[in-house]
C-alpha cells in the first residue's frame, strides 16, 4: 500500500481556556488578604472600576437548621453570577478529566499554556497582556530575568520554623490543630502568651491535653521556645544540657534576688558555696532569655475570617459571610459610555472595549466566589455540627467528594475554595481545610467512624487498661471491632506509635515496675 500525503476532515471537542477564565479559577483559592491587595490592583489599572462604599446588596448569609434544611445560598436563576459558575464547573470538570466526549487539547496542570491556548474565541474582544492582569508578569518570554533575591533574601519566621518541626514529629489531627494553636501564639521573643485551659475549654478537651502538646512544641528549636516566663525558659535549655539540678532549680526560682546580686540569700537557699554560686550564674548568663529573637521578625499579618458561624435562638447554625473581607468593586457605566463616545481610533476603542469587558467580568467572578464559600461553607457546617456541640472529638469523616455532591459542585472547585479560607466559630478560629478527615469503616455497615474519634477510643483503652493485662495491638483490633470499628492491625500500630504511646512490651515493663514500686512504698 503507497503511503502519501492528504487532507482529513475530523470533528471534536475543545476546551478553550480564555484568560478571564483562567483569572476566575484563581479568583476562588486566593486568600482575603491575597484577593484584596489583587482587587487594589486592578482599581489602579482599570479606569472603568471604581471601589464601592456602600454595603453589600443579596444574601450573604444561609441559616439552616440543625437537621440540615440548608436554605440555597447559591445564585438564583437567571441570576448574572450562574453564567460564571457554569463557566467554571465546565471548566474544572475538563482540567479534571471527566468529561465524556473528547477533549483535543488536553490541559496539564504542570505545562503552561500555549499562546494558541491563551487566545480568545473570534467572536471575544482581543485582551493583550499589559490590560489584564496576571498574563503580564515577569517571564522567561518578556527579556527580563527572574529577580532570585525575592525568594533567597526572605527570612523564616519563627513560627514557619516551628510549625515545619510540627509537621515531623507524627502527631495526630487533634494534637497537629492544637499544636498550630499554640505555635500561634508564640510572640516574637520565643515566649507562649495565650492560656492552655482556655483553649482546652474552647476545643472541649481535657487541659492535660494541651498541656502535653505545649510540652512537645518546647522540646523544639530554639532551646527555650515555648517557655510561660523566664525561669521556664531557662529551665529548659538548662534541661537539655543536663545542667537542671536541685541547686539550679532553687536558684531559678529566686530570680529576683539574682537580679538584685543578692549572691548570700542565694547560697543560703541554693545550699552551695561560693565557687558553686559563681559557676552556677555563670552558666545562667549563657543562656538566651529570647530565643525567638533569632529568627525574621517580619510583620505577621493577622488571619482575617473568611465566614462566621454563630449560634441561632432556636439550636440552629447561622453561616455568615464576612463583609469587611470582601473586595466590593462597581463598574461604572458613566464613565464608560462618556470615553466610549470620545474614543475615534481603533486602538482606542479596542482599549475601551477591553478595559469594560474585563471590569465586568471581575465584579461578576468576586460575587460568584462569594457565594460559592457561602455555599461551601454552609455544607460543612451543616457536616460537622457535632464539632460545633460537643467539641472536636465529634469531628465527622468528611471529604471533598461528600461537599461537592451534596453543593452541586465540582471537587477541584470545593478544592481551590478551602484553601486559605478560614471559619471563626464558638470553638475558635479554624481553617476549612481541617474539616476534612480520613473515615474507617464501620464493621457492620452504617456510616464510618472520623480517624481522630478511633485514635481517641485508642488512648482510652491503653489509659484503662490493667498493669497485669497490657493491650496487645490485636486486642484493641478486636475491642475496636466489638464497637462497630473496622481497623487493621498495622492502623492500630500507626496511630498508636503518632500518640508516642509505646509498644505493649514496654507499657507493661513500664505499669508493672510503677506497681512494684508503689506496693514496696506501702509495705514500708
Amino acid at each position: 500500500m503507497a503511503m502519501s500525503a492528504r487532507l482529513t476532515m475530523r470533528q471534536g471537542q475543545s476546551l478553550v481556556l480564555t484568560p478571564q477564565l483562567l483569572q476566575a479559577i484563581k479568583l476562588l483559592q486566593l486568600s482575603s488578604a491575597d484577593l484584596s491587595a489583587f482587587v487594589d490592583e486592578e482599581l489602579e489599572r482599570n479606569p472603568m472600576l471604581e471601589r464601592d462604599s456602600e454595603e453589600p446588596a443579596g444574601p450573604l448569609a444561609e441559616p439552616f437548621t440543625e437537621g440540615g434544611a440548608q436554605a440555597d445560598a447559591g445564585a438564583g436563576e437567571g441570576d448574572p453570577g450562574d453564567w460564571a459558575s457554569e463557566a467554571l464547573e465546565t471548566s474544572a470538570a475538563a482540567i479534571e478529566g471527566n468529561l465524556g466526549t473528547e477533549i483535543s487539547n488536553t490541559y496539564d496542570a504542570d505545562r503552561p499554556l500555549t499562546a494558541a491556548e491563551m487566545a480568545p474565541a473570534p467572536s471575544e474582544v482581543n485582551i493583550s497582556a499589559d490590560s489584564w492582569s496576571g498574563a503580564g508578569s515577569a517571564g522567561p518570554g518578556d527579556g527580563e530575568a527572574p529577580n532570585l533575591e525575592a525568594y533567597v533574601a526572605a527570612e523564616v519566621s519563627l513560627q514557619d520554623h516551628l510549625a515545619q518541626q510540627l509537621a515531623h514529629v507524627g502527631l495526630g489531627p487533634v494534637e497537629a490543630l492544637i499544636g498550630q494553636m499554640l505555635i500561634d501564639l508564640i510572640d516574637e521573643n520565643g515566649y507562649f502568651s495565650g492560656d492552655t485551659g482556655d483553649i482546652a475549654e474552647r476545643l472541649s478537651i481535657p487541659p492535660a491535653r494541651v498541656e502535653a502538646v505545649l510540652a512537645a512544641i518546647q522540646s523544639f528549636d530554639p532551646p527555650g521556645v515555648g517557655a510561660r516566663n523566664l525561669a521556664e525558659c531557662l529551665a529548659i535549655q538548662l534541661a537539655e544540657r543536663d545542667r537542671l539540678d536541685p541547686a539550679m532549680q532553687a536558684l531559678l526560682g529566686q530570680l529576683p534576688l539574682l537580679a538584685r546580686r543578692d549572691f548570700a540569700a542565694l547560697r543560703r537557699i541554693c545550699g552551695v558555696d561560693e565557687e558553686d554560686m559563681a559557676d552556677m550564674v555563670a552558666e545562667i548568663r549563657a543562656l538566651d532569655p529570647k530565643p525567638g529573637r533569632a529568627f525574621g521578625t517580619s510583620h505577621v499579618q493577622a488571619v482575617v475570617p473568611d465566614v462566621f458561624v454563630r449560634a441561632a435562638p432556636d439550636g440552629s447554625w447561622l453561616v455568615d459571610l464576612n463583609a469587611d473581607a470582601l473586595p466590593r468593586v462597581l463598574v461604572n457605566q458613566v464613565y464608560a459610555a462618556r470615553v466610549s463616545k470620545l474614543a475615534r481610533s481603533d486602538t482606542d476603542k479596542s482599549f475601551v472595549a477591553t478595559c469594560l469587558q474585563t471590569a465586568n467580568w471581575l465584579t461578576k467572578s468576586l460575587e460568584q466566589r462569594a457565594r460559592t464559600i457561602l455555599k461551601v461553607a454552609s455544607e460543612i457546617v451543616r457536616q460537622q455540627d457535632g464539632f460545633l456541640t460537643l467539641g472536636i472529638e465529634h469531628l465527622r469523616p468528611l471529604n471533598l467528594k461528600t461537599v461537592a455532591d451534596a453543593i452541586s459542585m465540582h471537587e477541584s472547585t470545593v478544592s481551590r475554595v478551602t484553601a486559605n479560607k478560614y471559619m471563626m466559630t464558638p470553638r475558635g478560629l479554624f481553617e476549612l481545610k481541617y474539616f476534612f478527615t480520613a473515615s474507617i469503616s464501620a464493621s457492620a455497615g452504617g456510616e464510618g467512624h472520623s480517624a481522630e474519634s478511633v485514635r481517641h477510643k485508642i488512648r482510652q483503652m491503653i489509659d484503662t487498661e490493667d498493669p497485669r493485662d497490657v493491650l496487645s495491638d490485636d486486642a484493641i483490633v478486636l475491642r475496636l471491632k466489638d464497637g462497630n470499628i473496622d481497623i487493621a492491625r498495622r492502623t492500630v500500630a500507626k496511630y498508636r506509635e503518632a500518640m508516642h504511646i509505646p509498644s505493649s512490651v514496654e507499657r507493661r515493663r513500664e505499669k508493672l515496675g510503677l506497681v512494684v514500686r508503689s506496693g514496696a512504698g506501702v509495705a514500708a
